[in-house]
């Protein structure tokens, strides 16, 4: 029973819905809820064109409020209008937009539409768009026309609950010619897509010339840099050669101490000898 009574209050709430629809043409019309509050019933329609929601001295509401109650039973309708800002993401307000255009220009002028309402959305900040134009267009032979821009999901959940989806009918005189919208907002986060933090400076003078000042500062200091490195380099190659070269010489002065003392023993021995040889000598000539 209780399953009975929730099915038959959506059934009664998707008549409202499309009895309003059908009442409220050419006005923009981009949806419409319905709020059970303790007072009454709450209808909110949102539209691009409230004036004509409205109409002189609000006759089109207090109609609409009266035929409300008659045809569906309603004790207190309350109906509030809400303007939509951004009328090019909303798949509703373009597909009645291609719909009043082609009744007004006629099939002739189908493509100029089509490109039309496809760069109206891609302007306003969608990240892709879908038009279907079907029927017989242009020939006496059905046909459907595809009319797309961007990056739209086809698939997965964001295609079911982010992609908006809309449907409308263009009656002409060839037939019936049905469309459908499909626009992904730029509102849906995408789960691959990655994002870039740049730091941005303000673009002012001023801190140009800080900047450049900053810049050249830096450049200096890594040149002075370079050359103590280098000129720290050069000085500890030469104290490691001065290093060696009294290393050197103090392997050398011991030898020549050495060699001298030994030449000054040797000294007197050789003038002993040389004495011996001159006594030997002086003996031989006297014998």
């Amino acid at each position: 029973m209780i399953e009975r009574k929730f099915v038959n209050q959506n059934i009664k709430e998707f008549e409202i819905k499309e009895y309003i629809r059908k009442n409220l043409s050419r006005v923009g019309l981009s949806d419409v809820k319905l709020q059970r509050t303790p007072l009454g019933e709450k209808i909110v329609i949102s539209t691009s064109r409230p004036g004509l929601v409205v109409g002189r001295s609000g006759t089109n509401i207090t109609k609409l409020t009266h035929d409300l109650k008659q045809v569906f039973k309603l004790e207190n309708p309350q109906i509030e209008i809400e303007e939509v800002t951004s009328i090019g993401l909303d798949p509703n307000i373009i597909a009645e937009m291609i719909a009043n255009s082609l009744e007004k220009f006629g099939i002739a002028r189908f493509k100029g539409i089509g490109h039309k309402a496809m760069a109206d959305v891609m302007n306003a900040g969608a990240f892709g768009v879908e038009i279907l134009i079907g029927g017989k267009v242009p020939s006496t032979r059905a046909k459907t026309w595809r009319f797309y821009q961007g990056y739209l999901k086809k698939c997965g959940d964001i295609a079911v609950s982010k992609v908006k989806v809309a449907y409308a009918s263009a009656q002409l005189k060839s037939g019936t010619i049905g469309i459908k919208v499909s626009i992904m907002t730029p509102d849906t986060e995408l789960p691959d897509r990655m994002y870039l933090i740049k730091e941005e400076a303000e673009a002012t003078p001023g801190k140009i010339e800080e900047v450049k000042n900053a810049a050249v500062k830096k450049e200096l200091e890594e040149k002075a840099k370079e050359l103590e490195s280098k000129r720290s380099d050069v000085k500890k190659e030469e104290k490691m050669r001065e290093q060696k070269k009294q290393k050197k010489e103090l392997h050398k002065k011991p030898e020549s101490a050495a060699k001298e003392q030994q030449m000054k023993q040797a000294e007197p021995v050789r003038e002993e000898n040389k004495e011996i040889d001159l006594a030997e000598n002086s003996t031989k000539s006297e014998e």
